[in-house]
């Protein structure tokens, strides 16, 4: 698979409800993940207890996609210009958008960080 076939099939997944399949399958096990600057969380299991606790947060998901996708098969970056529409517990609904640049390796993301506006 091309590197833009594996972030669109992750992507899909994500979009699909298959967020920690996704993730189980596509990170590799020292992947670094970092939210705009606060500090890198390292590994694989404290990164998937992250997306467990931020998949608790969610009420229900009622769309998402890319808006924007580039990539570069020689050096493994891809940037994502995705957004989500969900609702938080408690019934705050809201469009969220933000961009994700990550490093592949071997078929998995070693590195992600993700831009937004946290306002």
């Amino acid at each position: 698979m091309s590197l833009k076939d594996d972030v669109t099939t992750l992507y899909n997944q994500i979009f699909s409800g298959q967020l920690l399949d996704a993730f189980d399958h596509f990170y590799a096990e020292d992947v670094v993940m970092q939210e705009n600057n606060e500090a890198p969380t390292v590994g694989k299991a404290a990164n998937r207890e992250r997306e467990v606790a931020f998949l608790g947060s969610v009420e229900a998901f009622h769309d998402g996609g890319i808006s924007n996708l580039a990539w570069n098969d020689e050096t493994g970056v891809a940037m994502i210009e995705n957004w989500m529409d969900l609702t938080f517990q408690g019934g705050f609904r809201t469009k969220m958008q933000q961009v994700a640049v990550q490093t592949w390796k071997d078929g998995k993301v070693v590195n992600e960080r993700f831009y937004y506006n946290k306002g």
